[in-house]
């Protein structure tokens, strides 16, 4: 049985009750901010006839209007701030690297709930001062390295900021400082732990104990992987730049789900299509709504990811709703032949077949009205070696498996080792010609 340190034990272990009242304080308060000094907000109150005096209880948040991304691209740069430019104290953005970025700005309460937030997250995966934090997200407006490292430093530890790539360069410094704790993306992680193996370092000339990984979704199949090739715990985090970054909710050594930081955020599951509020256990879209947040709050934001909500309690001693891991995104799910394909769903039946790198790339295309998916799979060295039989084999293998869990049949195509790019921040694993 696990056991746990838990940073902050009077926020983290809130009664229930006391929980919820102490949300509705804070919501109300959000809710002013933004009718009195968002425009776009207060149109949107208007138009559905609600003001800020209307929000009396937590079920009344189901009559706000939501909040979406294109929402942040419309008010770009700055139309979405609720406090005057000079109290704005830093700028973070989306990571995407082509058209105008997703801007999110911080006032210095802000960025302090943030860093308590990200310390609550790696305080979870029991960090202390006495621990070492490599941070290999990138740094920049990418909120990622910045959210580690702040976490990290209110923790006391001692932080090493890498920034992501430089693989060689992470490892020595794993080695000669004793990193305790990295954090980073998951596929970062993998190919982390496999130049490793790589380069022939016994894993008993590291220190590593625990990993928080996140900026992506990844799976149970994937968190096995990385916990045998580097003999960690490895913790799911999640994180949105429109909320505050990393931090929106966290995994304890359970590993039973991810505590939704909840005296910052609310959170809620709706019905992507009706856009109703489900009760937690159902699967639907996640949305969220920051109540501390001064610098750019938002209501009711959209998230198009698609979860489940665990109220139960967890051994760990939080009292915070956990979420289950994301099970795709409503707008990244790709439609083929009329199913609905998550890049998750693959991955798991990758990761889980031997002889299969945890490094694949999907292709979709169309060929007449007819949608096509080909599937390029990496395999490990010593499969690369078999005879074709044996990897027609395992392309059979593989197919069946893919069919059985997604419902489609898929091209796959078996590639040789390294010859998928290797991702130092997010992973791109889907190439959507018909959209080209």
């Amino acid at each position: 049985m696990a056991t746990h340190r838990i940073w902050n034990p009077a926020a983290e272990c809130m009664p229930r009750e006391q929980l919820r009242a102490l949300q509705l304080e804070r919501l109300k308060n959000v809710v002013r901010r933004e009718y009195d000094n968002v425009p776009l907000y207060r149109r949107r109150m208007d138009e559905k006839g609600i003001k800020p005096e209307d929000i009396r209880s937590l079920d009344d948040l189901q009559y706000l209007p939501f909040m979406q991304k294109t929402d942040l691209r419309d008010e770009y740069p700055t139309g979405l701030f609720a406090v005057p430019r000079r109290e704005i104290v830093r700028l973070q953005g989306s990571s995407g690297t082509t058209g105008k970025p997703i801007l999110a700005g911080y006032t210095r309460s802000d960025l302090e709930n943030w860093s308590e937030m990200m310390a609550r997250t790696i305080g979870a995966a029991n960090a202390t001062a006495d621990d070492i934090v490599q941070v290999a997200y990138g740094y920049g407006l990418f909120t990622g390295g910045m959210g580690a490292h702040q976490g990290a430093t209110k923790l006391g530890a001692m932080v090493i900021p890498m920034s992501s790539g430089n693989t060689a360069k992470q490892i020595m410094m794993m080695q000669d400082v004793g990193t305790t704790i990295l954090s980073c993306t998951p596929s970062y992680a993998i190919h982390i732990a496999e130049t490793i193996h790589e380069m022939g370092i016994p894993l008993s000339s590291l220190k590593l104990r625990a990993g928080t990984f996140g900026a992506e979704p990844w799976t149970e199949a994937m968190r096995k992987r990385l916990e045998t090739l580097l003999n960690i715990d490895a913790l799911d985090i999640y994180g949105l730049t429109e909320i505050c970054g990393p931090g929106v909710a966290y995994e304890c050594l359970e590993k039973q789900g991810m505590h939704v930081n909840e005296d910052q955020v609310i959170v809620e599951i709706i019905d992507p299509v009706t856009e109703k509020p489900l009760p937690y256990g159902e699967k639907g879209e996640l949305v969220f709504t920051t109540i501390t947040k001064e610098g750019m709050p938002m209501l009711r934001f959209r998230t198009h990811d698609l979860c489940q909500i665990d109220a139960s309690p967890c051994a760990c001693g939080r009292t915070f709703v956990r979420m289950k891991r994301i099970m795709g995104r409503t707008d990244d799910m790709l439609i083929i032949r009329g199913v609905n394909v998550f890049p998750s769903q693959i991955e798991s039946v990758l990761v889980s077949i031997h002889g299969v790198a945890p490094h694949y790339m999907l292709v979709v295309d169309r060929q007449g009205a007819t949608d096509t998916l080909e599937i390029q799979v990496e395999i490990t060295e010593d499969v690369f070696a078999d005879t074709v039989g044996q990897l027609e084999t395992l392309e059979k293998q593989i197919n069946e498996r893919i069919k059985s869990v997604v419902g489609i049949s898929a091209n796959i195509k078996l590639v040789a080792p390294k010859s998928i790019p290797r991702s130092e921040g997010k992973a791109k694993r889907v190439i959507d010609k018909r959209k080209l």
